[in-house]
């Protein structure tokens, strides 16, 4: 059996419950209103007579997240997913709803505070001391209601609540905006006024193979074939299996180096972050490109092209 206290203004849901060594705790849940009190009593005692109740351990939204992505989070999210996540934690979630009780989080406390998020000044990014927007854009508020709703629902799973608050939210609409892209006259004017090389067979691959920057970085010559022959059957290819990112060590070391196959060295220990080269995000990055004549003459250099020969001592651009 459970009872309603009143304390201070407060109702107070008080239950005894038995915990993991066997031994028998009373356990106190705060309410602002009598009949959200009742009605954690009487599904206190359905849950116990039907045999399964669960004692709530996580109290604030703050306990919730950090047993989220020590549980979840950590488990599934790649690197780059994890410094997102953590980075709208730490910035939009726990600094303003962070000491809420889970108690008290419905609906249209998640609707309240989206509205508030989009008055909210956006936090300046600390690696390049900038902010897209002055204030908290929509996207960034569908990117946060996005990880709340797992989290609620992992919380749901958990039996930590019984129902998920974004469910059914209003989330502020968004309206992407185009990306400009390059047309066919400006690659070919860039490659014309390019004097670096390197930069020059980089745009060529970019575009030919539709890479991303980290794909192009990543690129090692055991993942490339632009031998005489393979350039004759036209079968050369690049082969995308892993990417070059810069991360923050601080994520690098709480996924225990999940996903990088190397990390490469710093000029200064006092940096907070460190490039690596990592597996691809996703299975479906990883794929075979087959490259054109058109681009795979302009990774031979000039006076082997002639004969259409491949020396056997590449350079290797610095990443």
């Amino acid at each position: 059996m459970a009872s309603i206290r009143e304390r201070n203004g407060k109702f107070n849901v008080i239950y005894s419950y038995t915990n993991e060594k066997g031994e028998r705790k009373q356990k106190w849940e705060t309410y602002e209103t009598k009949a959200e009190a009742k009605r954690r009593k009487k599904e206190i005692e359905y849950k116990k007579e039907m045999g399964s109740f669960v004692v709530r351990k996580c109290k604030t939204l703050d306990e919730l997240i950090t047993e989220y992505v020590a549980l979840y989070g950590k488990e599934n999210w790649a690197l780059s997913t994890y410094e997102g996540n953590v980075s709208l934690i730490n910035n939009y979630i726990l600094p303003i709803i962070g000491d809420t009780k889970l108690s008290e989080i419905n609906t249209r406390f998640i609707e309240r505070y989206y509205q508030s998020l989009l008055k909210r000044r956006a936090v300046i990014n600390p690696l390049n001391k900038t902010s897209r927007n002055e204030f908290v854009s929509s996207s960034t508020v569908r990117d946060i209601n996005k990880l709340l709703r797992n989290c609620f629902e992992q919380a749901v799973k958990w039996e930590l609540m019984e129902k998920n608050p974004c469910t059914h939210a209003t989330v502020p609409k968004h309206k992407s905006q185009k990306r400009d892209i390059w047309t066919a006259d400006t690659l070919m004017y860039a490659l014309s006024v390019c004097e670096d090389e390197r930069l020059k067979l980089a745009i060529n691959l970019s575009f030919s193979c539709s890479l991303r920057l980290g794909e192009l970085l990543g690129l090692t010559w055991d993942c490339v074939d632009i031998s005489h022959e393979a350039i004759e059957e036209n079968r050369a290819y690049v082969f995308i299996n892993k990417e070059s990112q810069r991360i923050r060590k601080e994520s690098l070391n709480a996924l225990d180096g999940k996903d990088v196959l190397l990390v490469f060295p710093t000029n200064h220990k006092k940096n907070s972050t460190v490039r690596i080269l990592k597996t691809p995000k996703t299975e479906s990055s990883v794929r075979k490109i087959f490259l054109p004549k058109s681009v795979t003459i302009k990774c031979i250099p000039e006076e082997c092209q002639s004969n259409f020969f491949l020396p056997k001592r590449r350079v290797h651009y610095s990443m």
